[in-house]
């Protein structure tokens, strides 16, 4: 076994377990590469992503808490719209925040990862514009366009419909649960008013939001809607995957398709069914996976981000403690990482309930649901969150050992 100050990982993946994973992993004295297939970060910002109270923990230990709070997006209010409701529901959306989480910021998913990117770039070798084509169980890696190399260990952290899973495991279908809807993110154009204020269309089996940012001068709109079956498209079949989303919101609301008359002009569209994914293991000899590339609880929904970033502290963590012995420390990864993975998927499950309601019932009670929170004071209301949603006992019971650094990279 070699030292772990001469042991080369190449991780997979460069948007936020990735660069997590290659800061704790080069603070504990690891030699990190970091291939990321987009040819450089990307920079449309994304859609908002939760950081719950373990994942703001570690961004403080990383020196970048005060970064990520400066790009949070600051959303402050909710505008609850349901079908059949005779007048909208307006929220204290910084209150339901308070109540969901001790510690919680909303941030762009591109944001984060920047920062991310900029507490490791320096420690760490960055190779954007390439992608891993085979892996040997010798540790071999070779590449679509850098000529092959061998590293020690190999970490997929290249998101749920990952290529080094694929490589490894085989195809994401043998581990893929799809749990019953899509969702659909565009950009559009900055819409005047909506300063800190999150719009809401909700529909029985379908809900629509748009909301902004302080410093993007743009803003994002999140389509959710239900599917008894999965839908037949391509992923990159990008006008089918617009039809179906116009499909879905056909008729909701005059606002809603105001938003869907973008998709044609749009700078960024994304796409994706809301999918689990459910492995026996994490690991195969040299490689094992992080974030949603191994245990996606579902996205839009389930509070991956958070997860990804505890699973990349604690995988670097385990790795350290066990002097770089993959055998000893990948099993007390998946170890301590069980219990949050069985946790997340439940919460994913009942936030996709509550967030696209089933019934007319589900869609009042979602309304006036975020009204009575955020009419009660600030301790009444996190104790109706915590009897009435999984999410606030799970992320508030979240607990992770902690990693010091044990070394640094040159």
């Amino acid at each position: 076994m070699k030292e772990k100050d001469s042991m080369r990982i190449l991780v997979s993946g460069a948007s936020v377990a990735g660069p997590v994973l290659a800061y704790w992993l080069t603070r504990h004295g690891f030699s990190v590469t970091v291939v990321e297939r987009a040819p450089a970060l990307r920079k449309t910002g994304g859609h908002a992503v939760d950081l719950f109270r373990p994942a703001m923990n570690i961004s403080e230990k990383m020196g970048v808490l005060a970064r990520v709070e400066e790009r949070a997006t600051g959303a402050k209010r909710m505008t609850v719209y349901g079908e059949g409701l005779r007048s909208p529901v307006r929220a204290d959306l910084s209150k339901i925040f308070g109540a969901t989480s001790e510690r919680h910021v909303e941030i762009m998913r591109d944001d984060l990862s920047e920062i991310y990117y900029d507490a490791a770039r320096d420690d760490a070798e960055y190779v954007f514009g390439d992608s891993i084509t085979e892996i040997s169980p010798d540790g071999e890696v070779r590449f679509e366009n850098a000529a092959p190399r061998r590293f020690d260990l190999v970490v997929g952290a290249d998101g749920l419909h990952s290529n080094v899973r694929r490589l490894v495991f085989g195809e994401e279908s043998r581990h893929h649960a799809f749990i019953g809807a899509y969702f659909g993110v565009l950009t559009l154009p900055d819409v005047p008013g909506l300063d800190r204020e999150l719009l809401i269309h909700v529909g029985v089996g379908r809900t629509a939001g748009l909301y902004g940012a302080r410093h993007l001068g743009d803003a994002r709109a999140l389509f959710l809607f239900r599917s008894r079956r999965e839908l037949d498209y391509h992923h990159r079949d990008v006008a089918r995957q617009k039809k179906l989303l116009r499909d879905a919101f056909a008729g909701m609301h005059a606002h809603v398709d105001g938003w869907l008359d973008e998709l044609d002009r749009t700078p960024a569209f994304y796409f994706d069914s809301i999918t689990q994914l459910h492995m026996d293991t994490w690991s195969r000899g040299r490689v094992t996976l992080v974030g949603d590339a191994g245990y996606c609880p579902g996205p839009a929904v389930g509070g991956s981000t958070s997860l990804a970033v505890v699973g990349a502290y604690v995988l670097a963590g385990e790795l350290a403690r066990a002097g770089g012995d993959h055998e000893l420390a990948f099993p007390a990864y998946e170890r301590a990482m069980a219990e949050h993975v069985r946790g997340s998927r439940a919460v994913a499950l009942s936030a996709a309930k509550t967030l696209i309601p089933t019934s007319r019932r589900g869609v009042w009670g979602l309304a006036q649901g975020a009204r009575l929170i955020s009419a009660l004071p600030a301790r009444p209301s996190r104790a109706l969150l915590r009897l009435t949603t999984r999410s606030a006992r799970f992320y508030d019971s979240v607990s992770v050992d902690d990693h010091p650094p044990t070394g640094q990279s040159d």
